[in-house]
């Protein structure tokens, strides 16, 4: 059964919720039960063995052992034979779930599942809810991780639509997540290829916990051997329940996946990780934590989580990238790479001494960017916007030193046969593939579009620097447009001078300063006042004298107003001029438009 036919015989749930239940509240309901009957399914083969073991008065970590996984639940009812006592449902099953670990008793104390239980009993609806979750087996033998984590996010998705919320606020699309896994491990595969290898990951927004599944995916299927311990901190207490389960499952040590919110609370103080993965909310004020993370800033400076700057309260976002920059494991001990899903926002937003610009200029000044990545628009669940995937490393290797690649894949997609909320868009594994082998290979390269003599494309390369284009074909063209870039960090700096102007009188005269260091100098107008934006790679006075003085020859630089600033402008960097149409040809299809409707009229009116 695909994740598909899955999470549609699981909806078909809502059919007997519909009328004592408003559509926004059947998420309540379902995924706690998705959550049970999979937790039901993965301890049914040992569950004798755990019955016999408590009723020994073993202690629990001998019942853990006995069921051969992580946890255990010591009662002898599973939902099978819950329905088997109809008049008793509610009782036993409040029963059935206090038998479990106490840190899977805490995942439907997330879901405030004993409420729905009282609501469904009273509704009349338990028996038949229980009896519908009961008939399916979600084993991991028959529904594997991946599927079931596809499950998850397909169920709060549609729980999400109907209600009107953010279902992206949850999970990223998995092909998203493939290619941030993809960029993080790629550069260290042959030091994870090493017998029983151990890593670390971490998410500080984990959702429903893909991303972390995802990478533990594809580091077993590239060493079985190797061994990658998650950790993660998700606010939402539903998608923290998912995940803390789904973990569970997995054998991971679930005291590492913590609830609450990063930024004020931060659930792994002093922790550091080899790899890690974010995808923080887009454009969402931090106005709520903006007390505890104002006083970080002062009262910790760089010996705290944002030492470098505060972005606007308007967008928290780069505040998740110096948290994950502080989680970064030391260079000496073995260093870290990271990747995080950003808008464009933070490339550009903010002036030189502003916030963001300092951020930036943290960042690209201490070497720590590797690469950034455009990805399509319409890639995700809740917004259509561009978005780019940021690649940052403590542990660059020799040859990307001092260097940024960008990569503009924003052309690398598919259409879904079905749009999922704003997600119209997907990228294939081969494209994901020539994404990833671009960032590894570390190379420049050309986007070649071949189209026909009637303009119609019909082929696509990948050219990298010092390869030969295609040839057109006869009456076509080849268009090329630029894929991967690599630029000097110095690249995206500037200084941000201040031009003055002088304050002159009535008459015209220069208005000179009467006392202190300014006796005898020209004073500044103000309103005269302006700012230059000149290259770090530029000298200012060359610049002043080239661009500013033949304009303003009475113009000087006020030296102690100058700021450094950094940006990164993405697009600029891949525009691609296409001249207009000759003259000749528009006239040409002007005159046959001209003629058709001149025909159009002659037949009106006859």
């Amino acid at each position: 059964m695909n994740h598909q036919s899955l999470s549609a015989f699981i909806w078909s749930v809502a059919d007997l919720l519909r009328g004592d239940y408003r559509q926004s509240e059947y998420g309540r309901v379902i995924l706690p039960f998705t959550v049970l009957r999979r937790l039901d399914c993965v301890l049914a083969p040992t569950k004798p063995a755990v019955v016999e073991a408590a009723g020994k008065n073993l202690p629990d970590p001998m019942l853990t052992r006995a069921s051969g996984t992580t946890f255990f639940n010591r009662s002898p009812l599973d939902l099978v034979k819950l329905i088997g006592d109809q008049d008793n449902i509610a009782t036993n099953l409040l029963s059935y779930i206090q038998g479990f670990s106490p840190e899977v008793r805490d995942i439907f104390e997330q879901f405030e599942f004993a409420a729905q239980i009282d609501r469904l009993a009273k509704n009349g609806l338990l028996y038949q809810v229980t009896e519908r979750f009961a008939g399916i087996d979600l084993h991991p033998d028959r529904v594997d991780n991946n599927q079931m984590g596809l499950v998850f996010e397909e169920l709060i998705r549609k729980f999400a639509e109907i209600s009107n919320e953010t279902a992206g606020e949850h999970f990223t699309p998995r092909e998203v997540i493939r290619l941030m896994v993809n960029l993080i491990f790629v550069e260290d595969d042959d030091v994870l290829s090493k017998p029983s290898v151990v890593r670390s990951i971490y998410d500080p927004t984990a959702g429903t916990g893909g991303m972390l599944s995802i990478a533990g995916e594809y580091l077993h299927e590239h060493n079985p051997k190797a061994q990658l311990t998650m950790s993660g901190q998700e606010l939402n207490p539903e998608s923290y329940a998912i995940c803390k389960a789904d973990m569970l499952i997995k054998g991971q040590d679930i005291a590492r996946i913590v609830q609450g919110n990063t930024l004020s609370d931060d659930g792994h103080p002093a922790q550091t990780f080899d790899y890690m993965l974010s995808n923080p909310p887009f454009g969402v004020e931090w106005k709520k934590v903006q007390k505890e993370v104002q006083d970080e800033h002062q009262r910790l400076g760089h010996a705290g989580r944002f030492g470098p700057g505060l972005p606007r309260v308007s967008d928290g976002s780069l505040l998740f990238l110096m948290h994950l920059l502080s989680k970064m494991r030391p260079h000496a001990e073995g260093g870290c790479r990271f990747g995080i899903v950003l808008n464009g926002s933070p490339l550009f937003t903010g002036g030189a001494g502003s916030g963001e610009s300092e951020i930036r200029r943290y960042v690209l000044e201490n070497d720590l960017v590797e690469a950034i990545i455009a990805l399509p628009t319409d890639m995700f669940y809740n917004t259509g916007i561009a978005t780019y995937v940021w690649v940052l490393s403590n542990k660059k290797p020799a040859a990307r030193s001092g260097k940024v690649q960008l990569i503009d894949a924003s052309s690398f997609w598919q259409k879904m046969r079905k749009s999922l909320g704003s997600k119209r868009k997907q990228m294939s594994d081969d494209q994901i593939a020539e994404v990833t082998q671009l960032f590894g290979a570390f190379v420049e390269a050309e986007l070649a579009t071949v189209l026909d003599a009637s303009g119609k494309e019909i082929a696509r390369h990948v050219v990298r620097a010092g390869e030969t284009l295609p040839t057109a074909p006869e009456g076509g063209k080849v268009r090329i447009a630029p894929l991967s870039r690599i630029f000097d960090n110095k690249s995206f700096g500037y200084r941000t001078i201040t031009v003055e102007r002088p304050l002159r009188d009535e008459a015209g005269k220069i208005v000179l300063g009467q006392r202190g260091k300014a006796k005898g100098k020209p004073q500044a107008d103000s309103a005269l006042r302006d700012t230059e934006n000149v290259p770090l790679s530029e000298d200012v006075a060359a610049y002043f004298e080239r661009e500013v003085k033949p304009h303003a020859p009475d113009a000087w630089i006020d030296h102690d107003k100058t700021k450094i600033g950094y940006e990164i402008p993405f697009n600029r960097h891949f525009y691609v001029f296409e001249p207009p149409r000759p003259l000749a040809e528009i006239d040409s299809d002007l005159a046959e438009v001209t003629a058709r409707i001149q025909g159009m009229l002659k037949e009106l009116a006859a």
